[in-house]
């Protein structure tokens, strides 16, 4: 499982930062998730191996510019690519309302179905054969929620004493099995795949914040979570400066929280734009870090533009090829 940062500046872009995108891949790159689409993500697609064509879906935190406005322009590119295959759309009703007006009123159209989900409806659950994904409600100045996604289809294991004591020998009986089918035998016996197999490990879960205030509303989906992505868009002292208006997050609320979780990954992202990259310029970037690591000691990141991260079957995050 690879996540890929496509921007990860709050509000405004910088020379070194985009605003917000995240690629989330599982199983390879033709099978890959958009967890936010700031104005100029497909651009800063072109420099990774992600090719809307093989894009699954689409999901949306809310309905803010820094997060929806490169929209129109990903979704008519790929249509001018020549995309037939559906492509779900995960997100606040206005942004089916944004993306048609946009659309509508450029003289553009899709050539594929573009299939509208509402993230914020009562119930909500989707899925697909890699993840099942649900949602947490945040606190922001418009409604926005976090996106978890539970890993599926897990790979079983044979268990070959039971196969070979109940005489069912090696053959192609074993791989259909293995592939989580029932199967009958030869000898007319149904040998069902949940009496043969067993997972040995427990599904991955991540959990893609939007914009948010008070981290602490992720506690009860953050059990069994390997990896949280959440805002850190301040220092706690710019954020007492700039005052609760903006409703975004500090590292050290972040951190705080993401410690009294047991969060075992943390990824930092959304910096507002003042946080530069030059160790001699005020305010530095590492200010941040600096601030969660004092608090936090979990396995920590701060993304960055470009930046991959592997999350391996043992549930630990590490930097990916960029």
């Amino acid at each position: 499982m690879e996540f890929t940062f496509l921007g990860t500046s709050a509000g405004t872009p910088t020379k070194s930062r985009n605003v917000t995108g995240l690629a989330l891949s599982h199983g390879g790159p033709k099978h890959w998730y958009l967890i936010d689409c700031g104005e100029g993500t497909q651009h800063q697609l072109l420099r990774t191996h992600h090719s809307v064509m093989q894009l699954q879906a689409i999901f949306i935190t809310h309905i803010h510019g820094d997060h929806t406005f490169g929209l129109p322009g990903l979704l008519t590119s790929a249509s001018m690519l020549g995309r037939t295959a559906p492509l779900y759309l995960v997100a606040p009703r206005p942004v089916k309302t944004f993306v048609e007006a946009a659309i509508g009123n450029s003289d553009s159209s899709l050539s594929f179905e573009l299939r509208f989900v509402d993230s914020e409806a009562e119930g909500f659950h989707w899925e697909d054969d890699a993840f099942s994904v649900s949602t947490v409600p945040l606190s922001h100045r418009v409604s926005c929620r976090a996106f978890v996604f539970t890993e599926r289809n897990l790979e079983r294991q044979l268990l070959q004493d039971r196969l070979d004591a109940d005489g069912i020998e090696a053959g192609p009986a074993w791989g259909r099995l293995q592939q989580g089918h029932d199967v009958v035998l030869q000898d007319g016996r149904l040998a069902r795949c949940d009496d043969y197999t067993g997972i040995a490990r427990k599904p991955r879960k991540v959990i893609v914040a939007g914009d948010n205030d008070q981290p602490d509303l992720l506690l009860g989906a953050s059990t069994d979570a390997q990896v949280v992505i959440h805002e850190a868009t301040y220092t706690q002292e710019v954020s007492d400066r700039v005052g609760p208006w903006p409703q975004h997050s500090s590292a050290a609320q972040v951190a705080r929280f993401a410690e009294a979780a047991g969060v075992p990954n943390l990824v930092l992202t959304h910096f507002s734009s003042r946080y530069q990259l030059n160790p001699d310029a005020y305010p530095h970037i590492g200010e941040i870090e600096s601030e969660a690591r004092s608090i936090y000691r979990g396995n920590l990141y701060l993304a960055r533009d470009f930046a991959s991260y592997d999350l391996g079957k043992d549930g630990f995050l590490r930097p990916g090829a960029e």
